[in-house]
């Protein structure tokens, strides 16, 4: 196995420690989760760098690297629904739409096609974790305690651009989804 796919690895161990971090009692739980939430956003960064540079792009990477991605993505958004940071519907737009894409994949590469990422995809991907970083950081804001000298700062935020945020990703996420699934509504069709 070589480091890419290492890393890889290590980012669904991180999803792992940051959904318990983020769910647990702990005194520092939440600032923990967006410290692992961090890492984890850089080792995606690292393992498909290591992978173009080195010319060590595998079959596993290309399976495993966009599907932990979605299994990070999904669990944060999902963690944040009790916390009252998102609301339930947007964790499930988020995660029906990485599921309906991967279904959308999977028929392609059933029929020898392969379906690309897109630019939009990707920035949708990013806004997704900059939601999730946001409210993350308002989160460990709260706990470390520099929220109660300036209440009025962290709430508006959270009031403000919190639901701008979230309204951007829903957008971005649909639109990005809705525009895939049409550009390639021809895996879809039936075998005559």
């Amino acid at each position: 196995m070589n480091w890419a796919n290492r890393l890889t690895l290590s980012r669904l161990g991180l999803t792992i420690l940051f959904v318990l971090a983020l769910n647990s009692e702990w005194e520092f739980g939440r600032t923990t989760a967006l410290i692992l939430f961090i890492i984890a956003g850089v080792t995606d960064f690292f393992d498909g760098e290591i992978a173009r540079r080195y010319c060590s792009v595998t079959n596993f990477g290309k399976l495993m690297d966009p599907l932990v991605d979605k299994i990070m993505i999904a669990a944060a958004f999902i963690s944040l629904v009790p916390l009252k940071a998102i609301p339930a519907w947007v964790a499930t737009v988020v995660v029906a739409r990485d599921f309906l894409i991967t279904g959308l994949r999977l028929v392609a590469s059933s029929k020898g096609q392969v379906l690309p990422a897109e630019r939009l995809g990707k920035h949708k991907t990013s806004w997704q974790i900059v939601t999730v970083i946001f409210f993350l950081v308002l989160l460990a804001a709260i706990e470390l305690r520099y929220a109660a000298i300036e209440t009025v700062w962290w709430l508006r935020a959270w009031e403000i651009g919190g639901p701008a945020l979230v309204w951007i990703t829903v957008l971005l996420t649909l639109y990005s989804g809705l525009g895939y699934a049409w550009r390639h509504r021809a895996v879809l069709a039936t075998d005559e």
